[in-house]
This record gives structure tokens, C-alpha cells and sequence, in this order.
């Protein structure tokens, strides 16, 4: 049912503008500009994995994904030219929701996909949650710096919350109050 929605979607809604300038005008439309988030997919998961086993040393597998659809997350993936750049997950209840994970693929980082989702996956939020809260390791600084510049606060310690090589890594909790 997901990927007829995201077909329909597609025709539906679609910025012809950006392609026809992008085809006749190549230098007039960058890559970001023609980057799409549309809803994940079964048929995405095989690039899912292969970004989730780039980036983790103790990666998701594919049931946990599939978990995921079932249970009616929000499962994004971010794509350009029919590539899967990165994804992202988010989970709703009771007026909270949790950032559960965003991955982008190694040699498509810095490019500002990261943040396009982590925005996506805040307004998916908005007026539908008070608070969205996720957990970050305290080693990767880059996506701390990315959630603080976004307006996240620490709020707390999830003692040994992750696997490690050398047993189990801190988590930091963050939060970001949702205005509406």
C-alpha cells in the first residue's frame, strides 16, 4: 500500500519546474533542490541496509525494518536520480514522537541531506506531538553539532543504551519542543 500511495504521489505531485530547468538549464538547478523524500518501501531496504551497514558497527537487520512498517512508523527515504541517498524513522504516540534513526549514505554525506530529513521528519511532527525526542551517541559529534544547531537540548543520559566494540557507549537524550 505504501509504494501505490508514493506512485500516486509521484504523478500527483510533481515539480516539473525543477526537472525541465535541470534538463534544459543543467547549472540552474543543484542536486539538493532535485532530492525527494517519499515514504520507505520493501524495495528500498536492500539500499537501506547497505547504508545502515556502512555507518554502524552493530547495524539494524532487516526485520527491525519490517517491525517498523508494521507497527505504521513514519519510514522515510531520501532519493535522487532513483538512488537512495539516506532514511530516516520516526515513531509517534501519546503527543510525543522519537527520532528512532538517520543514516546517510557514507559518499553522500555533507551535502545537507541530514538535515533535510531531520526537518522533514520534525514538521511529519508537528501539530501531531508536543515534544520529539532521539539519542545520540556521544561520539558522533557531528550529528550532536547538527541536532543543537536544529534546536535539540540534552535532557538526560541513557546509561550503556548502545553496543560497542569494547561493551556498551553512553547514549545522550535530546529533545526539541514542537511550537505549533
Amino acid at each position: 500500500m505504501r509504494g501505490l500511495m508514493d506512485k500516486i504521489k509521484k504523478i500527483v505531485v510533481y515539480d516539473a519546474d525543477n526537472e525541465f530547468y535541470a534538463k534544459i538549464f543543467p547549472d540552474s538547478v543543484t542536486k539538493k533542490d532535485l532530492m525527494r523524500i517519499r515514504t520507505m518501501t520493501h524495495a528500498d531496504l536492500p539500499s537501506v541496509l547497505s547504508i545502515e551497514q556502512q555507518n554502524y558497527d552493530f547495524p539494524w537487520e532487516e526485520d527491525i525494518f519490517t517491525d517498523c512498517f508494521k507497527a505504521g512508523y513514519d519510514c522515510y527515504v531520501c532519493e535522487y536520480d532513483n538512488k537512495v541517498l539516506g532514511y530516516c524513522l520516526l515513531s509517534m504516540a501519546v503527543g510525543e514522537a522519537h527520532i528512532l534513526n538517520i543514516s546517510v549514505d557514507q559518499n553522500e554525506q555533507g551535502q545537507g541531506i541530514g538535515r533535510r530529513m531531520l526537518e522533514h521528519l520534525i514538521d511529519s511532527a508537528r501539530g501531531k506531538a508536543e515534544t520529539i525526542f532521539l539519542e545520540v551517541r556521544p561520539t558522533n559529534v557531528g550529528a550532536i553539532a547538527l541536532y543543537q544547531n536544529i534546536g535539540f537540548n540534552e535532557i538526560g543520559i541513557r546509561k550503556a543504551y548502545y553496543p560497542a566494540l569494547n561493551g556498551r557507549e553512553d547514549a545522550i537524550m535530546l529533545a526539541l519542543e514542537l511550537f505549533n
